[in-house]
């Protein structure tokens, strides 16, 4: 028994997506693509920006640091996730779990607001252009980074501290394929009511402060392009904003539907596809959704494969 935590169980088994032998080896196969995928795009996301003089404005720093973000926690969760396809028992000790735990919702939390940030980067854009250069100075993006990781800290580490306090005597096995919430809050053989709390009013928080700026935000940043009177101008200045609002969308949508419905009508199996969604579907979209959609990306990508190629030759 583990004094600290006063837990009877010092391992857990992650259950996995399914149990079906015939689909372990494809799916095997399916989320290692999608994971090799996801670190390659984002990873060269942030080398493109890094490399690409014209990218160093206020919209692509936040954009790498999303792309950071997304690594990340698909890094958090993913390999352990392979492992459940290869393996007849996919046992995770209790401090790998907390571990697991903390830096997911680390990263998970930290997206939502930098979402948010990436919104009112794109308000001040279009809605106050003359002002832009003051509203996202070196020192306003600095202070907001460390703003949207300090809210991904504190949600992290209250949220861990409290399943700490949680005893686990009942079972070991967690249906789903990794540490997540409400899975480990159903196998505690403890009160849960303060976790439960907890975990609606962070949430509601997490998601509806980020979603009402966002929304704030393009109120103010549709009312200014209804403004414009030329057709071509209009189009050109939302494309702006396509790409961010197709990621919020996607992310967003996934997560409020995990985490925004008490735990009594949530079912084992629409958590799992909710989650494969925000953890590992939505990090591998968000670099195709920002080149593909993103004129800027694309001709830095060009120049870097032709001086690339000039270098080679």
């Amino acid at each position: 028994m583990a004094k600290g935590n006063h837990s009877t169980v010092t391992n857990f088994i992650l259950a996995g997506l399914t149990e079906t032998p015939e689909l372990q080896l494809p799916l095997f196969l399916l989320f290692l693509a999608i994971y090799v995928f996801t670190v390659v795009g984002n990873l060269g996301m942030i080398m493109l920006i890094g490399l690409s003089s014209h990218l160093h404005t206020p919209m692509y720093y936040l954009l790498s640091s999303l792309s950071f973000i997304d690594m990340s926690y698909s890094t958090v969760i993913t390999p352990k996730m392979l492992v459940n396809f290869v393996t007849e028992k996919n046992i995770i000790s209790f401090p790998e779990c907390m571990i697991q735990l903390y830096f997911f919702l680390f990263f998970v939390i930290s997206e939502c607001h930098m979402l948010a940030a990436m919104a009112y980067d794109r308000y001040a854009a279009i809605c106050k252009p003359l002002l832009y250069n003051v509203t996202m100075s070196s020192q306003v993006r600095s202070w907001m980074i460390a703003g949207v990781y300090g809210m991904g800290l504190v949600g992290a580490t209250v949220h861990t501290v409290c399943m700490l306090r949680v005893d686990f005597c009942k079972a070991d096995v967690i249906k789903h394929y990794f540490c997540d919430l409400f899975p480990l809050l159903e196998l505690s053989c403890s009160s849960t009511f303060i976790n439960e709390v907890v975990l609606l009013c962070l949430s509601a928080f997490n998601i509806f402060l980020p979603t009402l700026t966002i929304l704030t935000s393009y109120v103010f940043i549709i009312a200014s392009i209804l403004q414009i009177r030329s057709a071509v101008g209009r189009s050109k200045t939302f494309s702006t904003c396509s790409s961010h609002i197709s990621a919020v969308s996607f992310f967003f949508g996934s997560l409020a539907f995990m985490y925004l419905q008490p735990a009594s009508i949530s079912s084992a199996h629409q958590g799992k596809v909710s989650s494969v969604f925000y953890t590992i579907i939505v990090p591998m979209l968000n670099p195709l959704i920002y080149s593909l959609r993103n004129k800027d990306v694309k001709i830095a990508f060009e120049k870097f494969y032709v001086n690339r190629s000039v270098v080679l030759n």
